[in-house]
């Protein structure tokens, strides 16, 4: 089976990014296909590369990159959601007249009609929320 999961909770704030990554390994650990993680909400916030959790928490950031290397899982953003909330890559702070980003690869700034495609291609949409 195919899946997408859209997460919806900032990380460290609710149980809604350590589920939907528990989830995740669990969908490829038994052979099935995780086509996305879409980003939205507060959920944007797990792609914060300058998050820097103490030492005794696991990095919710490295943790969805890694899965991205491991299994070409795509790791898409929403990018109004993001830009509301100070989270911009390479391009979009060049465009906005910004000094520095916050969001780069394997994270991508995507719009909504990405997840709406996710919906029609996948068998199966998994929401994660607080």
């Amino acid at each position: 089976m195919r899946y997408a999961i859209l997460l919806l909770g900032a990380p460290y704030s609710c149980q809604a990014s350590h589920s939907a990554l528990q989830f995740a390994r669990a969908v490829v650990e038994r052979g099935h296909r995780l086509e996305t993680v879409f980003f939205y909400h507060d959920g944007v916030q797990n792609a914060a590369r300058l998050a820097a959790p103490p030492q005794d928490e696991p990095h919710l950031v490295d943790a969805w990159v890694a899965l991205s290397e491991e299994h070409g899982t795509s790791l898409q953003v929403c990018i109004a959601a993001a830009l509301r909330r100070g989270l911009l890559d390479e391009r979009e702070s060049a465009r906005h007249g910004k000094q520095g980003h916050s969001v780069e690869a394997p994270f991508e700034l995507t719009g909504l009609g990405q997840l709406v495609d996710l919906g029609l291609r996948c068998d199966r949409l998994v929401t994660f929320g607080p």
